[in-house]
């Protein structure tokens, strides 16, 4: 298959279990494609663990879910190092992160210290067990879902986890079209349809190097440091977006345009991503907060203030 051909089939086959949440599945394969993880936060029930799975099942690539409780230990999920006591030695067992696809359901029900334990394998694509380290599979992406902080039961995820992720998403409740079509689907059976894969883990690795070879002009990336810059600036954010964040921003533009069918990044790229990609990154003032203000309209308002560049 084309590249279109490919994204069409990739987006086309989600869309048969996420009924009427084309944006959201088109940022979903924009995040796969640029090599990056996705944070969903909403509240139960609406379909967060069932678009991570239709992702996965989509690609033919291992998978592992976990289920984040409070008991739920850092080895549970990178792995440990077990006495055999027939051999007399320690052998170790490689943990569920040892996946291409992993999704971490209910990440902010489980502890900040188990919730770490994420952070060398979504920045590194590895693990270590006991001063070893080894290689994750790839390609490689972690989606964890969340209910919202205020939720019974649950720990903030640390800044420094929320970096790590290229993308907050929320699924939202369908429309009235859509929900009809999804009870229409469910009684016809076809929502609980088994997703079938569409693209190999070699699609998704080419597509990746692809990916990277986006043109973005000079100007572009004067408009992504201008952007980060003045979320650092902003009378309204106590820490600013990362460096980190300046780098990821770059990646999902160019994966964006490549989802588009294009060669190259346009502004649109830049603006639409900045609007996924910078939010959570955002450490907002006290006063930003209780103005009921979120890091999306703080980021609205900073692409309102700075020139879109006119590129020849």
């Amino acid at each position: 298959m084309e590249q279109k051909e490919k994204i069409a089939a990739l987006q086309g086959n989600i869309a048969r279990r996420i009924v009427g949440k084309e944006e959201l599945i088109g940022h979903v394969v924009t995040a796969l494609l640029a090599g990056g993880h996705v944070l969903l936060e909403d509240v139960p029930g609406v379909g967060k663990t069932t678009l991570a799975k239709a992702l996965a099942n989509s690609v033919q690539c291992s998978f592992a879910r976990i289920q984040f409780t409070p008991d739920t230990l850092p080895g549970d999920i990178v792995g440990m190092s077990i006495y055999n006591a027939k051999t007399g030695e320690f052998e170790t067992v490689m943990g569920a992160v040892n996946h291409q696809i992993v999704l971490a359901d209910e990440i902010n029900r489980s502890s900040p210290k188990t919730q770490s334990s994420l952070l060398e394998a979504m920045e590194e694509h590895q693990v270590t067990i006991d001063g070893v380290t080894y290689p994750l599979p790839e390609p490689f992406m972690v989606i964890a879902t969340e209910n919202p902080i205020d939720a019974v039961g649950t720990y903030a995820l640390p800044e420094s986890q929320l970096d790590r992720f290229m993308m907050k998403l929320s699924v939202g409740y369908p429309t009235n079209e859509g929900a009809m079509e999804m009870a229409s689907r469910f009684l016809s059976g076809a929502l609980q349809e088994e997703t079938k894969p569409v693209l190999t883990a070699e699609d998704v690795i080419e597509m990746r190097r692809e990916t990277s070879q986006v043109t973005v002009h000079d100007e572009l990336l004067k408009y992504v440091t201008e952007i980060i810059e003045a979320t650092r600036a902003s009378d309204e954010v106590r820490y600013g977006a990362s460096p980190r964040a300046a780098l990821t921003l770059i990646r999902a533009a160019q994966a964006r345009a490549y989802v588009r069918g294009r060669e190259y990044v346009i502004p649109e790229d830049v603006r639409d991503m900045a609007l996924v990609v910078l939010p959570h990154r955002l450490v907002l003032r006290a006063e930003t907060r209780m103005a009921r203000r979120s890091g999306e309209d703080v980021v609205r308002r900073i692409l309102t203030g700075i020139r879109i560049p006119g590129l020849q």
